[in-house]
């Protein structure tokens, strides 16, 4: 194995015991699951600084840890899938903004803007389809399914994204390096 392969491997191991780590000192809001965390912070940043590809076995890696350490609320196995690894493996899609460490700080700033907002938008559609599917029995009486699942999964999902943001840009600002790819 080459040292650039091993580099991005224990790159992508640290990104992803990070991003569980981070979770667990997340701001629990609802009972039945949704927190504010930096959980999805290490998984944007190997995606920035990786790719697509690093950044989704990042996201995988996540949400097969997480529910190991912190107990999951779930109900069918293919709800799991959702709001677990398929859930975290999304964000890894923020790898399609990534920009080179050279791009002006404006540019830098953002892609990671646009980045962390696609991925926490495909966080939200895979957690809202396990909402409608698993969990609209939930909703309160009068409320559509629907809407009911995307504000719940929006009340935690936005913040957490906005958060990653802020983090991000300020990682970006004064350490470009360890961001964005050479």
């Amino acid at each position: 194995m080459n040292n650039n392969r091993l580099v991005l491997l224990l790159e992508i191991a640290l990104m992803a015991g990070i991003g569980v780590i981070l979770d667990l000192f997340s701001i629990r809001l609802w009972p039945n699951g949704g927190s504010v965390s930096l959980a999805m912070v290490p998984i944007f940043l190997i995606a920035f600084r990786r790719g697509i590809g690093p950044g989704i076995v990042t996201g995988l890696l996540v949400g097969i840890l997480q529910p190991l350490l912190v107990a999951p609320f779930y109900v069918h196995p293919v709800q799991f899938l959702l709001d677990y690894p398929v859930g975290f493996m999304v964000v890894g899609l923020a790898g399609l903004f990534s920009v080179s460490q050279d791009a002006s700080k404006k540019k830098r700033i953002t892609m990671i803007a646009i980045g962390c907002f696609l991925g926490a938008l495909f966080r939200l559609v895979s957690h809202f389809t396990s909402g409608v599917i698993w969990f609209g029995d939930m909703a309160p009486e009068g409320t559509p399914v629907a809407l009911y699942s995307f504000l719940y999964n929006a009340s935690y999902l936005f913040p957490a994204a906005a958060v990653s943001i802020i983090v991000l840009a300020l990682l970006s600002s004064t350490s470009p390096k360890m961001v964005h790819r050479p």
